[in-house]
C-alpha cells in the first residue's frame, strides 16, 4: 500500500500542470473577441522565446503583445490590420508562418525542389543500373553474336 500511495505521489510530482500563458486580467469580456484573439495570439511568435506562440509563452513581451492584440481588436481592427501592424513594427520574423512572398519563396520552394530532385536522382539511377544489369545484344559484335548463337544452340541440343 506504502508503494502504491508512494508511486501515485510520484506521479502526481511529475507529470506536468497545464500551463495557461494568457492570464484572466488580459481576457476580453467579449467571447467572440478572445476567441479571436486566442486565434492571433497562436500565429505570432514570442519574440523572446521564437519557438512559441505569444499565446503559450510567460515572458513579459508576450504578455505586451497578448494586450496590444486585444487593445486593436477592441478598437475594431480586422485580423488582416493587427497582423499588417504587428509585421510592419517587428517584421515577418513575428509571424509563425511566414506569408509567401518574392523574399520567402526559397524557404517555400526549397523542400519540394529538393524532393523532386531526389526523386529524378533516384529514377535516373535505378534506370542506369537496370541498364548496366541487362546486357544489349547490340553492343555485341558479329562475332561474339555468332559465338553466342552457338552456345546457346549447343545448350539445348544437350
Amino acid at each position: 500500500m506504502k508503494k502504491l500511495l508512494a508511486f501515485t505521489l510520484l506521479i502526481g510530482v511529475l507529470s506536468p500542470a497545464p500551463l495557461w500563458a494568457v492570464q484572466p486580467d488580459e481576457m476580453l469580456a467579449n467571447p467572440k473577441q478572445e476567441a479571436r484573439a486566442r486565434a492571433l495570439s497562436q500565429e505570432l511568435r514570442c519574440m523572446v522565446c521564437q519557438n512559441e506562440s505569444i499565446d503559450d509563452s510567460e515572458a513579459p513581451l508576450a504578455h505586451d503583445l497578448r494586450v496590444l492584440v486585444r487593445e486593436r481588436i477592441k478598437a475594431g481592427d480586422t485580423d488582416a490590420q493587427i497582423i499588417d501592424f504587428l509585421v510592419a513594427r517587428y517584421g515577418e520574423f513575428v509571424l509563425l508562418k511566414p506569408r509567401l512572398s518574392w523574399h520567402t519563396a526559397a524557404l517555400w520552394g526549397l523542400p519540394p525542389a529538393l524532393l523532386l530532385f531526389g526523386a529524378v536522382l533516384a529514377f535516373m539511377t535505378w534506370t542506369r543500373r537496370n541498364r548496366a544489369a541487362a546486357p544489349d545484344d547490340a553492343m555485341l559484335g558479329n562475332i561474339e553474336q555468332e559465338r553466342l548463337a552457338n552456345i546457346l544452340r549447343e545448350g539445348h541440343g544437350s
